[in-house]
């Protein structure tokens, strides 16, 4: 009799620990919890998420790229009687000076480029400063910008989106590399500037290759709540 109470007993437990541990399993199949909180995905509205919500295909031949596809270099698309270099070089410089009182910067200082993290001095006509192309315009022509008509590639080229003051040696190596053939040396960067180049994809509808989504999905997994700018 005490042998079989004490298998009763010895059964219960058993029982009691099965449904414990089947409570405290996480569900399976419920798909990818990278970035997430709740397991369930990205959360809304971060670049991570973004990423997702584009394109994917192969990248289409270079054919027909001319830089003039895209209109002529710094139009002022907005109006406000100043070239595009120009705007986004008094955006981008601390202490600027004008050659003309307005438009024409002469001289100022980038405080920390943003693709190696130091400071460099602009001046006019020997300057060591580029406007990039963060989606450079080559790039943007084999993910389907070629199909656009000539006003869109127009406001793409001259988009502040689009458009930062960096180090010029380095923007040159850059070249018209994506998120999986170029991300900026300085590494504290490289969440901001993928951001960036998902924000403008999505928002002209470039398309990305699916090397260039794993690209930029493993960067931005290391800040899951990077905001698109």
């Amino acid at each position: 009799m005490l042998t079989y109470q004490k298998t009763l007993i010895a059964s219960a437990f058993a029982l009691f620990a099965l449904f414990v541990n089947a409570a405290c399993s996480p569900l399976t199949g419920g798909g990818s919890s990278t970035g997430s909180s709740t397991g369930n995905g990205p959360a809304a509205g971060t670049a991570l998420a973004a990423v997702d919500a584009l394109t994917v295909k192969g990248r289409a031949p270079r054919t027909g790229y001319e830089r003039e596809k895209f209109g002529r270099a710094w139009a002022d698309v907005d109006r406000n009687g100043c070239g595009t270099r120009d705007d986004i070089l008094r955006r981008d410089l601390t202490g600027v000076r004008f050659t003309d009182g307005r438009c024409k910067v002469a001289s100022g200082r980038l405080a920390k480029d943003p693709y190696t993290g130091g400071s460099i001095d602009y001046v006019r006509g020997r300057s060591k400063v580029d406007i990039d192309h963060v989606v450079a315009l080559s790039d943007a022509w084999q993910k389907g910008a070629q199909k656009w008509d000539s006003g869109t590639r127009l406001r793409f080229a001259n988009d502040p989106l689009n458009l930062l003051a960096v180090d010029s040696a380095t923007n040159r190596r850059k070249s018209d590399g994506d998120a999986a053939t170029w991300l900026p040396p300085y590494k504290a960067y490289r969440c901001p500037y993928v951001a960036r180049q998902v924000a403008v994809k999505k928002k002209y509808g470039v398309w990305i290759t699916s090397g260039e989504r794993d690209a930029m999905r493993r960067v931005l997994e290391t800040c899951p709540e990077q905001r698109l700018p």
